[in-house]
């Protein structure tokens, strides 16, 4: 990121004429784009903007009409229901209160995000919205961190939505949903139906949304009197393919869970798992209920028992996460947990223009709840 810009504030249009050897007047000129400048002088002036890091102050365009009232939201895909949901959220708040929203899609990768989120600075975006769960590790929270002072530098905040801040102390607004809360209570649910050998399909290590309904799913077993070793975790990430590539694996296997088992999604699953990451903390049991990570995951888990000729529930029965739009039309109706995506796009957009000075560094929790269809069951009696 190489530079000092975070430490000392923002880079002032007097500094970018000092290191480009021109007037200010000249520097604007080239920076406004409304007056011809000679090729060599705009080029040595873009240069050393670049090189400070400098973005226009918005506020000083908007006093003479080049300013705009703009939302970013940034998203792993557009494809996912859950992501889409939150998108429309955050459009709709923005559009209700005069704001244009801009939608950019990373497909994961890092410096995709930092180039949206750069050039979201540059065209002076109010707020800029990261959305979903991520893997934390020293390079994201590096990354983060630079996001949120470098926004903050230029008049603008950092909303991270559905994920939270790798840090307390920057300056970034968390809007989130009680992930664990909600896959405690699905899991709870399953129990109270009367079983005891569940399987977690959908685990992606480091994911920080996966990893808390990881945890709410064990801690469900737990309450129930269940030792670690009736947890059964099947790290294969998410997307319709990786839970039907998965779900096919365990059936062929008999329906056992030991020591190896594993799935490894296709490359159109949301995330990429590691082949062979899944280690099941127990010996051979058969599994009498599934506990898919999200609902696309539930979806292929439908269809590969469907393909082996058992049947939900009655052979097996299956709960998801999120409650997208289809969940109601998959066959049987999927019982899952209910994630107020769309609400999620709308609170982060309401709380960070409500409050702009007590926003950045908050943390707000939304809740989730269960939606019962058909899709569970009492285990049928052991033969």
């Amino acid at each position: 990121m190489g530079n000092d810009m975070t430490s000392k504030g923002r880079v002032t249009i007097r500094e970018v004429a000092e290191r480009a050897g021109v007037s200010m007047a000249t520097v604007s000129r080239v920076l406004s784009g409304n007056h011809p400048v000679p090729a060599s002088t705009r080029a040595r002036v873009l240069r050393a903007a670049r090189d400070l890091d400098y973005v226009a102050n918005a506020h000083a365009r908007a006093l003479v009409g080049g300013g705009r009232k703009m939302v970013a939201v940034v998203l792993r895909q557009v494809t996912s229901p859950f992501y889409a949901q939150v998108a429309e959220g955050v459009e709709a708040e923005a559009a209700a209160r005069g704001w244009l929203c801009l939608v950019g899609t990373t497909g994961g990768d890092p410096g995709r995000e930092l180039e949206f989120v750069q050039l979201m600075r540059e065209e002076g975006a109010g707020l800029v919205i990261l959305v979903g769960g991520v893997v934390e590790d020293d390079a994201y929270r590096e990354r983060v961190a630079h996001y949120a002072q470098a926004l903050a530098s230029s008049g603008a905040r950092l909303v991270l939505c559905g994920r939270p801040a790798p840090d307390p102390d920057i300056p970034a607004l968390v809007v989130e949903f009680d992930n664990e809360a909600g896959a405690r209570a699905i899991t709870g649910h399953l129990l109270s139906a009367g079983h005891r050998r569940i399987v977690f399909l959908g685990g992606l290590p480091g994911n920080t949304a996966l990893d808390a309904r990881v945890a709410g799913y064990r801690a469900a077993l737990a309450e129930h009197g269940l030792g670690p070793e009736a947890a059964h975790v099947v790290d294969c990430g998410l997307g319709r393919a990786a839970g039907h590539r998965a779900m096919t694996e365990l059936l062929k296997a008999g329906g056992d869970l030991g020591p190896g088992d594993t799935a490894t999604p296709d490359a159109d699953t949301l995330d990429t798992a590691t082949p062979g990451s899944a280690t099941p903390d127990a010996g051979p049991a058969r599994f009498t209920a599934v506990f898919a990570g999200d609902d696309m995951v539930a979806a292929g888990a439908l269809r590969a028992i469907a393909d082996a000729g058992l049947r939900v529930p009655q052979d097996i029965s299956v709960v998801g996460y999120n409650d997208i739009p289809l969940a109601e039309d998959f066959n049987p109706p999927l019982t899952t947990v209910r994630t107020p995506a769309e609400e999620l796009g709308r609170a982060a957009v309401r709380i960070a223009l409500r409050d702009p000075e007590h926003a950045a560094g908050a943390h707000h929790l939304l809740g989730t709840h269960i939606v019962v269809r058909d899709s569970v069951q009492p285990p049928p009696p052991v033969p």
